[in-house]
């Protein structure tokens, strides 16, 4: 089995409850307040590792996120390259409206304090047909991807949040790029998912495309082959950690599998699952609870 490195956010979530996300120039009341463990990286970290794949984590976390790490032992992830700041931890600040829909602002705190140096360490314990992970969420991420694709390692990219320097990124080496339809928007300024896929496919030949379209399911396109995945509905509460779920499970199964059909179908069951629950880690399904 080969190995997952998930070069990823550590994030502190501070969620509000409101009524409707919150308008410019508007003042509104909570309805409720919670503190949860968070990040893409983090959740998608124990996805993977509920999915059974053999992930380590390597990153920053700050002085106050030390019950991070704890959570990712936890699950059963290898936190041997995680590295410790002296500043605040990554934190976001998160509504969640009455029907699971959120908006997020993120601060990137220790995730930002990531270095070339760093990450060339980390990635000499690592080989050709490993698999890197990794958000747009930490510092360096052009650097990351381009010396692990020169490693030979296999490399999924979630490119949230969408900003000039993923805008202005080589792709080339990226074997799955993880995306929904907000962020296919910005990477290609096209809205209908066919011509997201077509878009990316298009430029970037070898790479497999896929496409979350929330409770219309998900899209894979890999050169000629088109995958179509209905969405699993267990009722919505919570969204926050949908798309981590999918990507973790989806790169979990597959690495145990080698199926891209039986990934998509375990990734759509787990991401209606999460969001039939309240928070992030917290809402991420076990695999005996998927299969």
């Amino acid at each position: 089995m080969a190995r997952i490195l998930n070069y990823g956010s550590l994030n502190i979530d501070h969620v509000y409850s409101v009524p409707h996300i919150v308008r410019p120039g508007e003042t509104i009341s909570t309805v409720g307040f919670k503190d949860f463990p968070g990040g893409k990286g983090l959740n998608q970290s124990v996805a993977m590792a509920r999915a059974g794949a053999m992930v380590f984590h390597a990153g920053r976390v700050g002085n106050d996120g030390g019950f991070l790490k704890e959570i990712l032992v936890a699950n059963g992830v290898d936190c041997t390259w995680l590295k410790n700041s002296e500043g605040p931890n990554g934190s976001a600040i998160i509504q969640k409206d009455k029907d699971g829909q959120n908006a997020i602002i993120c601060y990137a705190g220790s995730n930002g304090e990531i270095s070339p140096a760093e990450i060339d360490e980390v990635l000499s314990h690592f080989r050709e047909g490993d698999i890197l992970v990794s958000q747009n969420e930490i510092s360096n991420v052009p650097y990351l991807i381009e010396m692990a694709g020169k490693r030979g390692m296999r490399i999924a990219f979630n490119p949230s949040p969408i900003d000039d320097t993923v805008l202005h990124m080589d792709l080339s080496p990226v074997s799955w790029l993880v995306i929904n339809e907000t962020e296919g928007y910005g990477l290609t300024g096209e809205e209908e998912p066919e011509k997201i896929v077509k878009n990316l496919i298009t430029r970037y030949p070898a790479m497999a495309v896929v496409l979350t379209l929330g409770e219309d399911g998900s899209l894979y396109c890999q050169g000629d082959t088109i995958l179509r995945q209905e969405a699993c509905h267990f009722g919505v509460k919570d969204t926050t950690a949908a798309g981590d779920t999918f990507l973790g499970y989806f790169l979990g199964t597959y690495e145990l599998e080698g199926d891209v059909k039986e990934a998509l179908d375990m990734a759509a069951r787990a991401a209606g699952i999460a969001v039939s629950r309240e928070g992030a880690v917290p809402s991420i399904p076990r695999g005996e609870e998927v299969r």
